[in-house]
């Protein structure tokens, strides 16, 4: 317990050291949150100016992440750690609009009897697509395409 404890020590300081450097580099926000519980890392830039941080389509909060993920990785090769970057809520507002938007395509390929293709995301949109549909059990998902173009596709489950 002590080495995890040491572990996600390391794992947190070099993410907010990370993320309070590309802030300054860009520009965005004021202050940078690492908070951790268990295995979860999280860190959060708070501040007026977070929409370059942000970036169009979130790709710049994505990038970071990665980068974050990365960080994680080097120091428990297990995989045990997630790490999450956020800034002006911009995760809970953007879970929101993709379980609307899982809900309005399952509604609609079993209403139409159609798959649904939904339009390009990022692969943890994908599997947040998938796992929100999943928990639903009535509709089925799968993946086509590849990056960056690679899309989910909703339809009703096969008999």
């Amino acid at each position: 317990m002590a080495e995890q404890d040491e572990i996600g020590g390391r794992i947190a300081a070099e993410v907010g050291t990370m993320v309070g450097r590309v802030a300054v580099a860009i520009e965005a926000g004021d202050e940078v949150e690492v908070t951790r519980e268990g295995t979860r890392i999280t860190a959060t830039l708070h501040g007026d100016s977070v929409a370059p941080f942000i970036g169009r389509h979130g790709h710049v909060i994505d990038a970071v992440q990665h980068l974050a993920t990365r960080i994680a990785a080097k120091h428990a090769p297990g995989g045990d750690w997630v790490v999450t970057v956020d800034a002006g809520d911009y995760r809970t507002r953007r879970e929101a609009i993709l379980e609307r938007v899982a809900d309005e395509a399952a509604d609609r390929a079993l209403r139409t009897d159609e798959p649904v293709a939904l339009d390009p995301m990022t692969a943890s949109e994908r599997r947040f697509v998938h796992e929100r549909l999943r928990d639903r059990g009535d509709v089925a998902t799968h993946s086509e395409g590849d990056e960056p173009d690679r899309h989910l596709v909703v339809s009703r489950p096969k008999a």
